[in-house]
């Protein structure tokens, strides 16, 4: 089979370099270019210091045909770099910035983005040569509760979450240096989150009914990973919960449901989804937990990329957790 010509754009930043650090092992692929301004000329392996060995890739200024372009850039330059740059319609655009995830944005001329979470949208996807991948915090929390909207059984919903420090990308801020992270926690974006229209938009989307979802996130003092627990009032028992999301997630390779109480280190490195059920009186709590690099962001983005050219779903994202 011919390999498929990858490139990436913005890959100097953290989604860039895991994109690199998976297609770089994918059997399917081959990096035909990885776009960086700032470092044109520069080995990858002098910002991605781990790949020192791995490629003699260079940061390249320059855009060449390709089959497959990651956008992995920030909210608002992905749109601007379409507007700039004239990319073939036969290339597929997988887009991580949160630019085309709300239907009112997904177009741009000809193109028509689909929303990339192939646990709701396998069929779309496969069909489509313009993905929107999902946020990390929305991947996570989607995953905790689609199986009970497509069964028309989500009531008011509260979440709590706590993301890692690469969540807030490379660009160093305030709350991202050492000092102020370690031993350290804060909510932040209190029931306001950019995530929160993608979320609702797709549980809406299986429920119409479905009326509020009130989320507070909060920064870890980790660098990876997400943790979210969500819970409502519902009538269900914890046995029928359990068999609706077995049920739903049994032909999905990525989305686990577990009997025990997940951790995060089950799913650090991997592109694993893994959920767990638990009920307290009248309400059922749903926890799920995802790599925000991996599931959250590059890791989603290869697992369309495999759908849209007709590649097994798991190809080159067979990896195990960090597990200590």
């Amino acid at each position: 089979m011919k390999k498929i010509k990858a490139g990436i754009i913005g890959g100097a930043g953290y989604t860039g370099g895991e994109m690199l650090r998976i297609l770089l092992q994918h059997p399917n692929v081959d990096i035909a270019f990885v776009h960086s301004r700032s470092n044109a000329g520069v080995p990858v392996y002098h910002v991605h210091t781990d790949l020192l060995g791995e490629t003699d890739l260079l940061f390249s200024s320059a855009i060449e045909d390709v089959d497959v372009l990651f956008l992995c850039v920030g909210h608002g330059e992905a749109s601007a770099f379409l507007e700039l740059n004239k990319i073939s319609g036969q290339t597929v655009v997988v887009d991580l910035s949160q630019d085309f995830r709300l239907l009112a944005k997904s177009s741009m001329g000809e193109r028509n983005f689909v929303y990339g979470l192939p646990e709701a949208y396998k069929e779309q996807i496969v069909t489509s040569k313009s993905i929107a991948n999902p946020g990390c915090f929305a991947t996570a929390i989607q995953l905790a509760l689609l199986p009970l909207s497509v069964k028309q059984l989500l009531s008011e919903v509260h979440v709590t979450g706590i993301t890692g420090a690469t969540g807030a990308g490379q660009k160093l801020q305030a709350s991202s240096h050492f000092a102020w992270r370690a031993n350290n926690i804060q909510a932040y974006k209190a029931l306001s989150h950019q995530h929160v229209g993608e979320i609702v938009q797709t549980l809406r989307g299986f429920q119409d009914s479905f009326k509020q979802l009130d989320f507070m996130p909060w920064r870890g003092d980790f660098a990876r990973g997400i943790y979210v627990s969500a819970y409502m009032k519902t009538d269900i028992s914890l046995d029928i919960a359990y068999e609706l999301y077995e049920a739903y997630y049994s032909q999905h390779p990525f989305t686990h449901v577990s009997k025990s109480v997940v951790d995060l280190k089950q799913v650090v490195n991997t592109n694993k989804c893994i959920v767990s059920l638990e009920k307290v009186e009248d309400k059922l709590i749903v926890h799920t937990a995802i790599d925000n690099l991996m599931k959250g962001a590059s890791g989603q983005a290869v697992q369309n990329m495999n759908l849209v050219f007709g590649l097994p779903e798991d190809a080159g994202l067979k990896l195990k957790s960090i597990a200590f």
